[in-house]
């Protein structure tokens, strides 16, 4: 990657920044002060004083004894992300990208969520640090994550149902970059996952990294070697960067994201360009984004970040599909077999290292990034199996 392409934020032929001209200006400066903020000692010292006395980290790489034994073959390591404060690893970029608005001057933040995860971490960090906070969420996932939506007002936050088109992920996305437009003047866009223009995509990696810092810290104190296979859920792949960041130049190691099976993005998506970059997308007859639809209402989304779509591109990392049924089967043992309720979103992961543990030698290693904790869905489960 050329120095031009990655000012640029291109991975090979995806991201890059195509947005209205008054944005560029506007996403050229967010751009200027991450870079300028992300080698500033005392911005990273703050940033690892929060993490390590707000949220929690660093978190345990939990070994499941049981689910080993059951699934046979390799040994399962579960990144537990789920322990993070507010639940899920959603928190780590929002902690970054908070203290750099802060240091940009910004009063009032907006944001997007799917699941309610990013909600719930972007309305807890402008809590603590008395920032206005806007949350725009499809009036569909404000349905199926009406807990989420309770959670984030009481935090403070607005939370503005989105009614238009399938009122799910996308279109929360559509009408948080629609308020970006109106009010770039005074406003910070909270971005949750590793998609939209330059800089969105490299910043949001870059705060989810520590994800992967610690796994491989952690794993190499714990076998004295690297694990054979990193497995995480993938929607707009934020759990998913962070966790492969640190494992990209170490060949031995296989990179998985999982999807769901009614929103393949990365197995059946063709470039396309979708809310300000390109990357691979979902696309119907007409040339538009295909409505897509996923149990976990943080996958929902008929696009994925360019740094995914070009990795798997270029064959580093392998994406595959999962089912419904798989989801809903692995949400249930993982839960009766370590005591450890997963998010619908992580069970996707689980669902998959179920396929190839067996296949695996007992002396092979891998990790499941247990992006996060299933409360949130209890009770959509709980619907879905009296059903």
């Amino acid at each position: 990657m050329s120095p031009n392409e990655h000012e640029e934020g291109y991975f090979g032929q995806f991201g890059g920044s195509f947005i209205p001209p008054e944005l560029k200006e506007v996403l050229g400066y967010l751009s200027e002060q991450f870079y300028t903020y992300k080698e500033d000692p005392e911005f990273n010292q703050e940033l690892r004083y929060y993490l390590r006395e707000y949220v929690g980290r660093d978190n345990p790489l939990t070994f499941a004894i049981q689910l080993t034994e059951a699934w046979g073959g390799a040994k399962i390591y579960l990144k537990r992300e789920d322990l993070n404060h507010t639940g899920s690893h959603k928190i780590n970029n929002v902690i970054g990208q908070i203290l750099l608005a802060k240091r940009m001057g910004a009063k009032r933040v907006i944001a997007e969520t799917g699941a309610g995860q990013h909600g719930v971490a972007t309305a807890t960090a402008c809590a603590m640090f008395n920032m206005e906070c806007i949350i725009y969420m499809g009036a569909e996932d404000t349905k199926r994550q009406a807990l989420n939506v309770f959670r984030m007002e009481l935090l403070g936050a607005k939370v503005i149902p989105v009614h238009k088109g399938q009122g799910r992920l996308k279109d929360a996305v559509d009408e948080a970059l629609n308020d970006l437009v109106q009010n770039y003047k005074t406003t910070f866009y909270l971005l949750g996952s590793a998609v939209g223009p330059h800089p969105f995509p490299t910043m949001v990696k870059h705060f989810q990294s520590i994800v992967s810092e610690e796994s491989k810290r952690q794993i190499l104190e714990k076998e004295g070697r690297l694990p054979d296979a990193v497995i995480a859920c993938v929607g707009g792949g934020s759990n998913a960067i962070g966790a492969f960041a640190h494992y990209l130049d170490e060949s031995s190691v296989r990179l998985i994201g999982v999807e769901p099976d009614q929103a393949p993005t990365l197995t059946e998506g063709v470039p396309s360009v979708i809310h300000g970059f390109k990357c691979l997308v979902l696309l119907d007859e007409e040339g538009n984004p295909k409505p897509t639809y996923s149990i976990a209402a943080g996958l929902d989304y008929p696009g994925v970040g360019p740094e995914h779509s070009h990795l798997q591109e270029i064959g580093r990392a392998e994406y595959v599909a999962v089912s419904n049924e798989e989801v809903l089967s692995a949400f249930q043992e993982l839960s009766r077999t370590e005591g450890i309720i997963p998010a619908l979103e992580s069970a996707h992961a689980v669902a998959y290292a179920k396929k190839i543990a067996p296949t695996m030698s007992r002396d092979q290693i891998i990790i499941i990034n247990l992006s996060g904790r299933g409360d949130k869905d209890v009770e959509q489960v709980f619907h879905m199996l009296k059903d």
